[in-house]
Parts: C-alpha cells; sequence; structure tokens
C-alpha cells in the first residue's frame, strides 16, 4: 500500500522544472559570447565614377540616390556605407545598374581608418576624415559610419597636408567596424560647476574659463556681499537709533547715508574688478 501510494503521488513537473534550469544554465554563456548582436551583412548595389576600393568608406553624391563617391569631412553629412565585395555579403540587393559598387549598409566589417584624431580603440565613434575614403575616431558633433569593435590593424604611414600646408605623418589601417550611420553627439565636460554659471563666466571673460577661477571669484563675490550687507544694515540700524533720540539729526544721517552708500559702490566696483581680473588672467 505504501509503494503505490508513492508512485500515484510522484508529479514529473518538479523533474522537468530542474531540467529545465539545468539546460538553461548550460546554454546562457554561449548564448552572451555570440556574436549574434552583429546581425548580417548586407549589401546593396550603386553606381560611381570613382575607383573604390573595398573597406572604403563611401557617401551618396550630391543630389543622387544611386551613386556613390568616396567619404570625406566635407560629404560625411551623406555618409552611406563601406564598399565590399559582392561574395562577403549575407543580404547583397543588386539593381539596374550596369557598372555596379557594393556598399555596405549594415553588419561588421573592416574599414579603412587612419589616428588622424588620435589612436582608435573598441567602443569608439568612427567617422568621414579629410581623407578620402578613410575614417578617423569622431571627437566632435558629426555623422559616423559606425562603431570601431578593435584597435587599428596592420597600419602604414602615410604624410598628409594639413590645412596650414604643413606635412604630417598619420597611420592608416583597417578597425572591424559595426555599421550604422547615425549621428553622434559629444558629451559635456562633467565639472563641478553649472552650465549656467560657467556660460556666465565665459561671456564675462570672453574665453573658456577653468573652474579654479569660476571658485575664486565665487568667493570674491560672497564675501563682497556680505561686507556690503553688513554696512547697509549698520547705516539703516544706526539712521533708526540717531533719528528716535534727537529728531534733529535728520541731516547729519543722511550725509551719513550718502557716504556710506559710496563706500558700497567703491566695494561692488573693486569686487567686479578684482573678478575679470581673476577670469581674464588664471
Amino acid at each position: 500500500m505504501l509503494l503505490s501510494h508513492t508512485i500515484r503521488s510522484f508529479s514529473p513537473l518538479p523533474l522537468l522544472g530542474a531540467f529545465l534550469i539545468a539546460f538553461v544554465s548550460l546554454i546562457s554563456p554561449l548564448a552572451i559570447l555570440s556574436p549574434a548582436s552583429a546581425g548580417p551583412l548586407i549589401s546593396e548595389g550603386y553606381s560611381s565614377n570613382d575607383s573604390l576600393a573595398v573597406s572604403t568608406i563611401v557617401s551618396l553624391r550630391e543630389n543622387s540616390s544611386d551613386e556613390v563617391t568616396a567619404a570625406t569631412n566635407e560629404n560625411a553629412e551623406n555618409l552611406l556605407g563601406v564598399v565590399v565585395s559582392a561574395n562577403s555579403s549575407s543580404i547583397s540587393i543588386t539593381s539596374s545598374i550596369v557598372s555596379q559598387i557594393q556598399v555596405a549598409t549594415s553588419g561588421t566589417m573592416d574599414v579603412l581608418v587612419s589616428n588622424i584624431n588620435g589612436d582608435i580603440a573598441r567602443g569608439d565613434f568612427i567617422t568621414a576624415s579629410p581623407i578620402a575614403g578613410v575614417g578617423m575616431k569622431a571627437t566632435d558633433n558629426a555623422r559616423i559610419i559606425g562603431v570601431a569593435q578593435g584597435s587599428l590593424q596592420r597600419p602604414t604611414a602615410q604624410t598628409i597636408k594639413n590645412g596650414d600646408g604643413t606635412e604630417r605623418e598619420v597611420n592608416i589601417g583597417q578597425v572591424p567596424v559595426l555599421v550604422n550611420v547615425s549621428s553622434f553627439f559629444k558629451q559635456p565636460e562633467r565639472t563641478i560647476i553649472p552650465v549656467a554659471i560657467q556660460n556666465l563666466a565665459n561671456s564675462f571673460a570672453g574665453r573658456e574659463v577653468s573652474p579654479l577661477p569660476i571658485i575664486l571669484s565665487a568667493g570674491i563675490f560672497i564675501v563682497s556681499l556680505i561686507v556690503v550687507a553688513v554696512i547697509v544694515y549698520s547705516m539703516i540700524r544706526n539712521g533708526i537709533i540717531s533719528v528716535g533720540r534727537n529728531p534733529l539729526s535728520q541731516s547729519a544721517v543722511y550725509r551719513n547715508i550718502i557716504q556710506m552708500s559710496g563706500l558700497v559702490l567703491a566695494i561692488l566696483a573693486a569686487a567686479f574688478v578684482a573678478i575679470y581680473l581673476v577670469l581674464t588672467r588664471l
């Protein structure tokens, strides 16, 4: 009777639950390590009058929807994608264009980049550079081609000219990039100075002011306000007491108020001059 009661009361649900928990525990690390987030490599055919190599960053030509050209910082607003070989795409979209260049607009691929804006590391945003078809790290608001998934590979040195005509040597190579054209907005640096006060100090000084002069100026301003408040309070209090004791002393009280008001204005003027010197000189 005891054995039969045990068999009848047995339920497979706890065993099934334990099996599912074990199965999920085994496959979870594999799911985390898998590169599924990269997505398929999707490309589309475009025409071009330029000779564009694989891994070149391209932009749509102005006033065109099917012709591409090598991307630079001058046409970065029209960034489109990266040139790839037709057989490297997971999904390839063709059109009626006779001579087609396959441009990938989604997926992870090697992209030509340079260190014009500094060394590139994983997580950096890539935008167009002054070198046609070659990207660089985005350090300011710009259209970007995607996010770097590694550092510069197989770099080669090349000499370029800066805007002022001087020459500069940069490294050009390839970086795996998760392509997704979007806009990059530079995040403002976090400081202890509120934005409104920082902007006020910049306007007052006519330049970008560091936090230390702003703190010193705030100290001068607060001390001067305290001194002025004490003087005004004493002036009003003494005037009321003097008039209360001797109503005929009003002329002397008025004269004292005028003198103290001049002192207050002198203190405020000196404080503003000190603040200006601190903001502009330090």
